[in-house]
């Protein structure tokens, strides 16, 4: 190190934050999971796991998202 730091006496000013983390029950999954085995075609898995690479995720996160978002819009729907 080339530089050398110079301190001052200056007074240092404080504030309080408050706790603005989220708490252990806000950061548990919303969603129950439920494990199953399913038989996709092989051109659709393809499919998402290449898209899952470009967006740096789980090819399996990403057809989860899909089903929540499908699911969700038909409750709407039937509304």
């Amino acid at each position: 190190m080339s530089k050398q730091i110079h301190y001052t006496d200056e007074p240092l000013e404080m504030q309080l934050v408050s706790d603005f983390l989220p708490s252990p029950e806000e950061l548990a999954l919303k969603n129950q999971q439920t494990k199953i085995t399913i038989s996709l075609s092989s051109e659709s898995v393809a499919y998402f796991k290449e898209a899952a690479k470009k967006h740096h995720m789980k090819y399996q996160k990403m057809i989860r998202q899909l089903l929540d978002e499908y699911v969700a819009q038909q409750k709407g729907a039937n509304k």
